[in-house]
């Protein structure tokens, strides 16, 4: 009997391949994810950067010999697992286990490029003919350009998957060539079936041993019940910090006069005049109430808005019974026709309804956009009951980012997952243990945490006078080399225009080029300065001298007037919790951990985390929100955070004077 390869060795091999160092807390976790596998048991683990989290999740996956499905929440983090460390981790363990895994990419339908929709056109609601895009788009168009260059790269790509064209294209020109799992006709009845893509990718992954995925997929295969993924022993969820917000988005139900109008359009071709009219009719008076609607949580339905969404109901209902009853020879493409028209429709129903049962566990605002207009939204309060319920059962789960214990313990996070507190749990109530792994940085000699305490508290609206001058001051000091991070792109969008009047440093602003872009001429050249707004903190990885500063410019506690957020702080406290700290503060402390993160990234790395809100110092949850944050040495001396950056900025740029004469 041969034995099996041991953790550490194939831990060893795999590290080698992919060009990495061990780390001590990499073997901790590889260690305890392969125990919860084993034991078929649930676990969290809080992996700080550099510490090489997917080897020490994948190694033990990989060695366990079961299906397993990744889930990640960023694009970037997919494509390194896909591209670079699950291709050398297989070379590298297959003479140990004798076994070569094979490992696939899976995504949502609308993803993939559509063969249908390429060759016959979309189903279009305006003329009876269907709708050639390659036809009326004019060549030089924007939209013309994008979508000759997809029909090219329809003949050169192997995988359709939208991720893979590079330059990317816009929404506008990828919806011509996509289809949601609701337009799609199926495999057997489409004539391009057999060299779909989605159904490409869908076969692919149920060979493969390990299945490479996104939360919203993950979600949905939650939601919907109808199961997208292939069955799976066990579930690693990795920037599990961004779990929640991703199934709560894939739970949102929305309504719009512009959907709702272009559900009549579809529709009114395939049924009955009387069926159609109604539909009409219902959505020209929902039309009317949107145009009034006022953004904010509407607690109860109001009368009028209630009738229109029973009518909008029950004609939507009509209209789909109607639908398919009828047969319309002198339609062109029917079947795509049809599905495209009974999935508009479907969807109006179903929020609808949604809406006018009134879940006590739902929430119900307007929402008002300049260039769209109005529209009535409806989320889950919670979706910890969803994930306990769908997630935790029938497979072991992993669950691993850098930020999961928030105020020190992991119960915050896990709470948010339907998990009770760590060592409880009964009969439907899964038990789970959590681990921190540490880090391989030494953060109190590496980095400070610098509060400016002397500013005044960031009021709702205002200037900020002082903290311009103080963030002018602290760019100065650092010789550039800034991640601005703002509460909005408001605050960014004010302070780059300070900044680029004061200070003789470029200054980059997110939504002025692509993200890839920013970031690429932001780690290229020190003196650069990236401001952008809290999306911008997810994805930034610059290790090294170009990015020594990272400033907040205050606490990001949700806007008081989130629908959403204030439910979920009012149900908290209806429940006799502290709502404030178990929403707002806890929404907080995950965004400044993931903030304050940007700044070390090797183990070289030196730097300030500066935060311009006086808060962070001054009140009560000050010490919850800095115990979420990497163990920076902290100070409110502002000289002292003056001196130290222009100590880094010397000793940076001799580095580069004696690099240049080395060279």
């Amino acid at each position: 009997m041969t034995t099996k390869p041991s953790l550490p060795d194939l831990l060893h091999a795999a590290v080698t391949a992919v060009g990495g160092t061990e780390r001590p807390g990499q073997v901790t976790m590889a260690e305890a994810v392969a125990e919860a596998v084993d034991d078929n048991a649930h676990l969290l683990v809080q992996a700080g950067t550099g510490t090489g989290k997917s080897l020490g999740y994948l190694v033990p996956a990989l060695a366990h010999g079961e299906r397993v499905v990744v889930a990640t929440a960023t694009l970037a983090l997919q494509r390194q697992l896909v591209e670079r460390d699950l291709p050398r981790t297989v070379d590298a363990l297959h003479p140990l286990l004798r076994r070569r895994p094979e490992f696939a990419m899976l995504k949502g339908r609308s993803n993939y490029m559509c063969l249908h929709r390429l060759h016959e056109g979309v189903p279009q609601e305006e003329e009876e003919v269907l709708f050639d895009p390659f036809e009326s788009a004019t060549p030089t168009s924007k939209l013309g350009k994008d979508l000759l260059r997809l029909r090219d790269w329809s003949s050169d790509t192997e995988t359709g998957d939208r991720d893979d064209l590079t330059p990317g294209v816009s929404d506008r020109a990828w919806s011509q060539v996509s289809v949601t799992s609701r337009e799609c006709l199926g495999a057997s009845k489409c004539a391009y079936g057999a060299e779909c893509f989605a159904e490409a990718a869908r076969e692919r992954a149920k060979l493969a041993d390990v299945v490479v995925t996104n939360h919203a997929l993950l979600a949905i295969d939650a939601i919907e019940g109808a199961p997208v993924l292939p069955s799976h022993e066990v579930l690693i969820v990795d920037e599990a910090h961004e779990l929640v917000s991703r199934v709560t988005g894939v739970a949102t139900g929305e309504l719009t006069p512009g959907q709702v109008n272009r559900a009549v359009r579809r529709a009114a071709k395939l049924v009955n005049e009387k069926a159609a009219d109604a539909l009409q009719t219902a959505a020209e008076t929902f039309e009317g109430l949107m145009e009034l609607a006022l953004p904010g949580r509407l607690e109860e339905i109001p009368e009028d808005l209630g009738y229109a969404l029973m009518s909008l109901r029950d004609a939507a209902r009509t209209v789909i019974s109607a639908m398919g009853a009828t047969r319309d020879k002198s339609v062109q493409d029917e079947d795509a026709v049809r599905k495209q028209a009974l999935a508009a429709v479907e969807n109006v129903h179903g929020v609808a309804e949604r809406i006018v049962e009134g879940s006590e566990y739902d929430v119900v605002w307007y929402e008002r956009h300049d260039r769209f207009g109005a529209s009535l939204r409806v989320a889950p309060l919670s979706v910890s009951g969803l994930l306990r319920e769908k997630l935790f059962s029938e497979r072991s789960v992993v669950l691993t980012s850098a930020t999961l214990k928030l105020g020190g313990d992991f119960n915050g996070v896990g709470a948010s997952l339907g998990l009770a507190p760590e060592g409880t749990g009964g009969d439907d109530v899964p038990q789970w243990k959590g681990i921190d792994v540490g880090s391989p940085f030494d953060y109190p000699k590496q980095g400070i945490l610098y509060v400016a305490r002397h500013l005044s508290q960031p009021g709702r609206e205002g200037s900020r006078t002082d903290m311009l001058d103080e963030l002018a001051e602290l760019v100065e000091a650092a010789g550039g080399r800034t991640l601005g991070l703002f509460s909005s792109m408001r605050a960014a969008q004010g302070a780059a225009e300070a900044m680029r009047g004061r200070l003789d440093v470029p200054i980059l602003l997110q939504g002025e080029e692509t993200l890839g872009e920013l970031i690429r001429t932001f780690a290229t050249d020190a003196r650069t300065c990236l401001f952008g707004t809290l999306s911008l903190w997810q994805g930034v990885d610059v290790p090294g001298v170009n990015c020594q500063l990272v400033v907040m410019d205050r606490v990001p506690f949700p806007r008081p007037d989130d629908p959403l957020m204030s439910a979920r702080q009012k149900a908290v406290e209806e429940a006799g919790g502290n709502g404030f700290m178990a929403v707002a503060a806890t929404h907080a402390a995950l965004l400044m951990a993931q903030g304050a993160g940007r700044l070390v990234r090797a183990s070289g790395d030196r730097g300030v985390v500066a935060v311009l809100d006086p808060r962070l110092a001054t009140a009560r949850y000050g010490s919850f929100l800095r115990a979420s944050m990497p163990d920076f040495w902290y100070t409110t001396d502002r000289n002292q955070a003056r001196r130290s950056l222009a100590a880094i900025d010397a000793a940076a740029k001799a580095a580069d004077v004696s690099q240049a004469a080395g060279e």
